[in-house]
């Protein structure tokens, strides 16, 4: 226990040095402020948005208003044949409800669903993530179910992930949530090993979340 107090105190002897002794950076006037990605150029942020989303696996459904989004919703439910869909958000419950979409919000019908849906907090251009956090909705609904549906506004959409955490910051003050999450496309592992030693594992889609990521997106910006 001795030598480890010991050790412990030669280390923080050494930090409280680097303190007081500042040495000069080798590099001057670097900017860590200003993102790395740039605005795109001769494309829209949401076109921008759109073909990054596609590009990692993920479905987009364009909305004109929320209204089309419920018809383009209930085609895909009628299409699919799904009985057992999942949602916790009360405005989406009310939005759903109004459409006369069935849903469940219990933990006890997990074992039955068939897709969940939910909102989202931001999406990102540049990667085409979609960020979700703990405020409206568990994890276990984003990486559960095989389906899962998101449903957004244009607007949210913002270049990177730093302008996706100054929405969080402007939204939730000190109240961050507990839980953020960047969900890129489908779930698509590597890293499980075939049976056969001698083979290659191929990637495996929806070994750790969904199989399909589908986002339904309104334009609540048309006149941008």
């Amino acid at each position: 226990m001795e030598q480890q107090v010991t050790s412990k105190e030669k280390i923080l002897k050494k930090v409280r040095q680097g303190l007081i002794n500042k040495s000069k950076s080798t590099y001057q006037n670097i900017d860590l402020e200003s993102s790395v990605f740039n605005y795109p150029e001769g494309e829209t942020l949401t076109e921008m948005f759109v073909r990054s989303f596609v590009g990692v696996g993920g479905k987009f459904v364009y909305c004109d208003n929320r209204f089309d989004c419920i018809d383009k919703l209930l085609d895909l439910i009628e299409d699919r044949k799904w009985k057992v869909l999942f949602c916790r958000e009360e405005a989406l419950q009310e939005l759903l409800s109004e459409s006369g979409i069935s849903y469940f919000q219990k933990a006890e019908h997990l074992d039955k669903i068939q897709a969940s849906i939910t909102s989202c907090e931001a999406m990102l251009a540049n990667s085409g993530s979609i960020m979700v956090s703990s405020m409206h909705n568990a994890r276990v609904l984003t990486i559960w179910p095989p389906v899962h549906i998101v449903i957004a506004n244009r607007s949210q959409i913002v270049l990177d992930m730093k302008e996706s955490f100054q929405i969080l910051r402007n939204k939730f003050g000190r109240n961050i949530p507990t839980m953020i999450s960047y969900i890129t496309g489908p779930s698509i592992s590597n890293e499980i090993p075939s049976e056969n030693k001698d083979v290659v594992s191929s990637p495996i889609v929806g070994a750790h979340g969904p199989v399909e990521v589908i986002l339904f997106l309104i334009d609540d910006r048309k006149n941008d």
